[in-house]
């Protein structure tokens, strides 16, 4: 994909595969900006009803307006590619930050609080993530902030706790 014009985006390097498809890094000649660009797999694409949910999944992640919650623009089929644009976040995921003694205190808190702020509103507007994990969660190159990425979920009804006694 890379050097491969899609409409106005020029795909200029790769930045990772994950189940979803590959994500790369694009230049968006309308706007003069970089975005990622992930080109869902051609198995995903040919599925009408996958791609209707990835659709509709994309859709309802774009109106959640959260400084931690990567912003989606768009999504799009051009010559029978399916991809959406989304923000590029400068950094790394956290799985690549984590030290194998694990992080400070304080650093440990300075992440999980805007991360379990982020969950948290997303489940107050009905969206579950079911995959957060440390590579879904980006730390922005100067450490301030986090992008939580990937909400593999629908928008839905939160499932709701109920105690029972076994007593």
């Amino acid at each position: 994909m890379i050097g491969r014009d899609l409409a106005h985006y020029k795909i200029t390097a790769k930045l990772g595969e994950g189940g979803m498809g590959e994500v790369c890094r694009a230049d968006d000649t309308r706007l003069d900006r970089e975005v990622a660009f992930k080109v869902l797999p051609e198995e995903m694409a040919s599925d009408r009803t996958r791609l209707s949910r990835v659709r509709r999944e994309a859709k309802t992640v774009a109106a959640l307006n959260h400084p931690n919650i990567v912003t989606i623009y768009a999504v799009e089929e051009v010559d029978g590619v399916h991809f959406l644009t989304m923000e590029l976040v400068a950094g790394k995921p956290l799985d690549e930050l984590v030290p194998a003694d694990g992080l400070h205190l304080d650093r440990s808190l300075a992440l999980a609080v805007p991360i379990a702020d982020t969950v948290a509103s997303a489940y107050a507007r009905g969206i579950v993530h079911r995959d957060l994990k440390p590579a879904n969660v980006m730390v922005t190159d100067e450490g301030s902030r986090v992008k939580v990425l990937d909400f593999p979920q629908s928008p839905e009804r939160p499932s709701t706790l109920t105690s029972i006694d076994i007593t």
